[in-house]
């Protein structure tokens, strides 16, 4: 074979490639079974870049995840979303109307068959919730405290629909979201504020999905019509973690599907963190609240949204706001601990170090009004 011909017969098979890639763009879906139902729709675009996109859950009500990468080897499709830490791959059919494969989320395969979508047999994608007005009253129309369950572990603050909720949280819990603080920024409150718990089932005034300012403007409305909270606050010097940029940069996903939505930081399992649509802001706020144990404050200096998932090996001095007692690490454990995994998946420094923070002292505070 010439020179020319075997160029040539590179070039041709690169076209061919590029073509394939091309006839892979548009909508593919499909039902995961995953103990009930959960219809996954996924957008591919072809374009200068190679393949790119989109998935949504359309049973679960998500927003669209923007694929962080996708491969395609031969037949064989590769899709990537950091974010929810999940993948699919899959064999193209020889009529490239379907893909056989197995969809994996935090480490559970499940299988699921992709088939290409016309226009008359495409599942209808819900419209993203609504965000709230950003003039709205951020107020509960209404709102029912109850004491938790005893001896229930964890907390959870959700929303649902137009529900709030939380679950099993103290009043320092909701004092520590409503103002945006760790427990150390909290002090000279009664010492049933960090025992007793409660749940808050809370309907916003206003309609829309409310962004986290107004969900902590809601329960910070709460705690003094409900709890009669007063307080006064005070600078005062404290031991801090910084989130900082290292040195080789961010290692972070944008996501700009939908600026005004909420953030996803949901734990999967102690050490296991992925983040959807989250600010790093968002990021230290989790890290103060649940993971460790001081105050975190974003020196970055980065804007906009991300996904990413964290995953790390904690040890005993974390998670104690959380009510957890870290087990030891498994044998096996491979996954570094939290410091070297912020540098290594996130790009990301937390620094020790002290600094002026602001500390609510609590002047008054009574167990809640009835419902």
């Amino acid at each position: 074979m010439t020179r020319l011909m075997r160029w040539t017969a590179l070039f041709l098979m690169m076209s061919g490639g590029a073509a394939y890639a091309q006839n892979l763009a548009g909508t593919w879906q499909g039902t995961l079974n995953a103990g009930k139902d959960l219809r996954l729709v996924f957008r591919i675009a072809s374009g200068g870049a190679g393949l790119t996109a989109m998935m949504y859950s359309i049973d679960q009500g998500a927003g669209g995840l923007a694929a962080s990468s996708v491969a395609l080897q031969g037949r064989t499709l590769r899709i990537t979303i950091t974010g929810i830490d999940a993948t699919f791959e899959g064999t193209v059919s020889q009529d490239d109307n379907s893909i056989a494969g197995t969809f994996t989320q935090g480490g559970r395969p499940l299988p699921l068959t992709l088939a290409r979508a016309t226009a008359d047999t495409a599942w209808a994608i819900p419209e993203p919730p609504r965000p709230m007005a950003a003039d709205a009253r951020a107020v509960f129309e209404v709102a029912t405290i109850k004491p938790s369950i005893p001896d229930r572990p964890g907390k959870l603050f959700t929303v649902r629909g137009r529900q709030v909720l939380t679950v099993n949280t103290t009043l320092t819990d909701l004092v520590v979201f409503a103002y945006d603080l760790h427990a150390r920024q909290v002090t000279a409150g009664p010492s049933w504020m960090d025992t007793e718990k409660f749940d808050v089932t809370g309907q916003p005034e206003a309609q829309g999905i409310p962004a986290i300012p107004q969900l902590r403007a809601m329960i910070r409305q709460l705690l003094a019509d409900r709890f009669t909270l007063t307080f006064h606050r005070e600078p005062r010097e404290l031991p801090v973690y910084a989130l900082v940029v290292a040195s080789g940069g961010p290692k972070l996903a944008r996501n700009d599907s939908n600026p005004n939505g909420l953030p996803s930081l949901l734990f999967k399992g102690l050490g296991v963190l992925p983040a959807v649509n989250a600010t790093l802001g968002d990021l230290a706020g989790v890290m103060q609240s649940a993971v460790l144990d001081r105050p975190v404050v974003d020196k970055t200096g980065l804007s906009g949204r991300y996904d990413f998932t964290l995953t790390w090996t904690p040890d005993e001095s974390q998670f104690a706001s959380m009510g957890v007692r870290v087990p030891p690490p498994a044998p096996d454990a491979t996954a570094p601990g939290l410091f070297t995994a912020f540098q290594e998946q996130l790009g990301l420094r937390l620094e020790p170090t002290r600094a002026p923070v602001e500390v609510l002292v609590i002047d008054t505070v009574e167990k809640p009004s009835e419902n």
